[in-house]
């Protein structure tokens, strides 16, 4: 008798008391660990889809670990027979937007001036001598956003990418959305989230084709929260009115100049040169943070006089709306549902998910899946798309309810993937959120949306967003395609111009306290344009205007 393990789809048989950790080695699918399966380094987190009962209980090691997370090293079969379906954090497949694209020339770098630099074999930070060496002088750029992780190596003195590498977050056992990983963080001592993101980075960083002690800065970028839990800040205090970080805070009061962080690296433990440095981009505002900052660098809205909005739809979605003379900013509380999460038959940009849907009067669903595999799941783009479908063809009225009384859709009969009207609220209300924050920050600026001249969309998620349907169901707003232009992940296009340049970081410090923080739950107009923006309708761009 043996105990079937399913771990990443690949599938053998096992006898008690193996561990998840020692059956993955054997499948050929390691799981991440730097302390030798002892249960200390908190990194082969696995998520157990089905068959916990079949495992031994949870150990003192995971007792910061709640539904279905386990730490594979410390999980063993206590049964004989029976399955356990599970996988890790999907490190390899999880399709994660790394490049940016259709960029205005303003964002380019002609002049790079790095703050590292050589003089023969002396490797200078800020003109102090840190290193002596002839090799090459390497620099990171981290984009930490909620869902996934992005890291690039640049030559610091080419300016050209080296390598690059992504993965999903591993903190998604504190939850999904910002504000639980804010809470998972102050309920568990001990930084378990910031230890377990340093450990996967760590990983990744010795795994990269450069040698870890050639690299001498870090740029990093993430919203407030976190940036701040991968610096090991604490966050409580974003969680809470008027949601300023600690830097925030101190920079309001007088007692930082700038909300932008520096550190060394070895203080994170994180595997490079014991001299280097980590620079984290400032905060615009509250939950605007430096991923939000970082796009202003790569789009150089402040440049132009050009009225732009630039939206980064996600968990938590950020917006930037103005030119030269006047920038405002917002984030709204989207909520994880676009993304996958809080939606029944709902997943991540994995290998499997449905990306692309369209319906027709008499013949099943035709879909597009990523890695052309059978279907598990509706993705982000998926989700939108089928909504757009459904309202094209009838099926689903403005309120989004089935017209023909069902409670459900069949996406795939033979997976029995289906998506629920409970499913649709869930959508409709982080649609909501974020039309309210577009249309809010457009009657604050005076402003109707048909007369923004560009409007950006930027992040994996509205890269791959099929513009139409995003505008039918009203996502976005029903402007022209050549006003529309999708810019991929201008996070980390922003983090590498600041990791080759200190003017530029200099002047975006400079910028984010010219900028105007739009609070979005103080506005008396916010619960009606969130009450329309949670219908599937189009958003007329004529209505906004000046109060």
């Amino acid at each position: 008798m043996a105990v079937t393990v399913s771990l990443n789809s690949r599938t053998g048989s096992f006898s008690a008391p193996a561990s998840l950790f020692e059956a993955g080695e054997s499948l050929g699918q390691p799981i991440p660990s730097s302390c030798r399966k002892q249960g200390k380094c908190r990194e082969c987190l696995v998520e157990v889809v089905s068959g916990m009962d079949l495992l031994t209980p949870r150990t003192e090691p995971e007792a910061h670990l709640h539904q279905g997370f386990r730490l594979s090293c410390c999980a063993r079969l206590a049964a004989s027979e029976g399955e356990v379906r599970c996988h890790t954090l999907r490190r390899a497949s999880m399709h994660v937007e790394d490049t940016a694209l259709n960029l205005p020339p303003a964002a380019r770098l002609e002049q790079p001036d790095p703050a590292v630099t050589r003089a023969g074999d002396r490797v200078l930070l800020d003109g102090r001598e840190i290193d002596r060496s002839q090799g090459p002088l390497h620099g990171l750029a981290i984009d930490v956003g909620t869902t996934t992780v992005v890291v690039r190596v640049l030559d610091l003195e080419t300016g050209r990418i080296a390598a690059s590498v992504s993965c999903e977050n591993p903190q998604r056992f504190g939850g999904s959305d910002v504000m639980s990983r804010i809470q998972y963080d102050t309920d568990h001592p001990g930084k378990h989230l910031q230890r377990t993101l340093i450990g996967y980075l760590s990983r990744a960083i010795r795994q990269l084709p450069v040698a870890p002690r050639s690299i001498y800065e870090i740029v990093v970028v993430g919203n407030s929260t976190m940036r701040d839990l991968f610096l090991g800040l604490d966050v409580r205090s974003i969680g809470q009115k008027p949601y300023w970080s600690g830097t925030e805070h101190a920079y309001r009061t007088g007692q930082r100049a700038s909300t932008a962080v520096t550190c060394r690296a070895r203080d994170l433990n994180l595997p490079v040169h014991p001299e280097a440095r980590v620079y984290a981009l400032p905060i615009v505002g509250g939950h605007v943070g430096g991923d939000a900052a970082a796009c202003l660098l790569a789009v150089r809205p402040d440049l132009s006089q050009e009225r732009v909005a630039i939206m980064d739809i996600g968990t938590n979605t950020e917006l930037f709306m103005g030119n030269r003379d006047l920038l405002l900013a917002a984030s709204c509380p989207a909520g994880p549902a676009f993304e996958g999460r809080a939606i029944r038959h709902g997943m991540p940009g994995l290998d499997g998910a449905i990306e692309k849907v369209a319906l027709t009067d008499d013949a099943p669903p035709r879909l597009g899946v990523i890695g052309g595999m059978t279907p598990e799941g509706l993705c982000g783009s998926g989700l939108i798309d089928l909504l757009g479908e459904l309202l094209r063809t009838g099926r689903m009225n403005a309120f989004g309810r089935f017209v023909d009384g069902s409670d459900s859709f069949t996406v795939h009969e033979e997976t029995g993937i289906r998506l629920y009207e409970s499913d649709i609220n869930e959508l409709a209300q982080a649609k909501g959120a974020n039309v309210a924050g577009l249309l809010t920050v457009a009657r604050t600026y005076g402003l109707r949306l048909d007369q923004l001249d560009r409007f950006y969309l930027a992040g994996g998620f509205g890269r791959h967003l099929d513009i139409g349907a995003a505008r039918r169901i009203g996502l976005i707003p029903n402007l022209p395609d050549e006003k529309i232009i999708q810019i991929g992940n201008a996070a980390i296009e922003g983090a590498c111009i600041a990791l080759l340049s200190v003017s530029r970081r200099r002047h975006l410090e400079d910028l984010v306290t010219r900028i105007r923080h739009v609070e979005l739950e103080t506005d008396p107009g916010f619960f009606d344009h969130f009450v329309h923006g949670c219908q599937f309708r189009e958003v007329n761009t004529e209505e906004v205007g000046q109060t």
